[in-house]
């Protein structure tokens, strides 16, 4: 019996078919609702690095940290206030070059950071020290870039900035800083307005951040926008890899959230 061939596009239809097949297996979990990372990130490369379910592949201080409705929520409440910034630490590995998106939502007095290419503060449980997106309720700090335990500011929100090593008579980071802020933090250009790109970040509400570390260039963006941008020249100081992990902040009680979080290494 002759076997007749199938069209083109019938092809393609049944092709299609079983890829939606196979991403629905991915996701059976009991839910009804539908998964919160697309199709099309695989497809860019980036793949999810948080279930929406549990805390499993992350170090943590449980008092700090937990999982609610699909986010990962850090929160300090009147009877759990810190001494000490803490921090959830990814397990899976240092990360090198890469890119990092993750939405956010964060109460108006609440203050964090998504921390990468960064080392153990060893004299703290669950501290990091490196570089930070930071992100803050009000917007003051939100898309700079902050370098926690280290070298503090190394891009305001709207800066370009090339940053370069303190002098050899100077031993010590903590000897080269200044208004919280590094000496040797040196404009090349402004990416906009401070107050003009803070507004284009929603207060109470969800946000994305989107961070690209390539080489020794380090870009943030908030919603689609380049809020920040480095270029560490300091041979004596910067990190080309490290470890990745969110932080709550001392200060008062305060409520953040992370859910979506994609990972593209490379």
């Amino acid at each position: 019996m002759k076997i007749p061939k199938l069209r083109p596009y019938l092809l393609l239809e049944a092709s299609a078919a079983l890829m939606l097949l196979a991403y629905g297996l991915l996701f059976i979990g009991g839910t009804s609702r539908q998964p919160s990372v697309p199709i099309q990130t695989f497809q860019d490369g980036f793949t999810p690095i948080f279930d929406g379910k549990s805390l499993e592949g992350w170090e943590f201080d449980p008092v700090y940290w937990s999982v609610k409705e699909g986010a990962i929520v850090g929160e300090i409440t009147a009877a759990t206030l810190l001494k000490n910034n803490t921090f959830i630490i990814w397990k899976g590995g240092e990360l090198a070059d890469f890119e990092l998106k993750v939405d956010y939502w964060i109460s108006e007095n609440g203050n964090s950071g998504v921390q990468y290419r960064s080392d153990r503060y060893t004299e703290l449980p669950y501290a990091l020290r490196g570089y930070q997106a930071d992100i803050d309720g009000a917007n003051r700090y939100t898309g700079q870039n902050y370098e926690e335990r280290k070298r503090t500011t190394l891009a305001y929100r709207g800066q370009r900035t090339q940053i370069s090593a303190q002098p050899d008579d100077i031993a010590t980071v903590g000897g080269y800083v200044a208004n919280n802020a590094w000496k040797g933090l040196n404009l090349v250009n402004e990416l906009g307005d401070r107050a003009v790109l803070g507004n284009l970040i929603k207060k109470g509400d969800w946000n994305t951040i989107h961070i690209v570390a390539k080489g020794t260039t380090l870009k943030h963006y908030v919603n689609g926008t380049l809020m920040s941008e480095v270029e560490d020249a300091d041979t004596k100081n910067r990190k080309l890899s490290g470890l990745f992990g969110f932080q709550v902040h001392v200060g008062p009680p305060m409520k953040v959230m992370f859910k979506n979080i994609l990972l593209k290494k490379g």
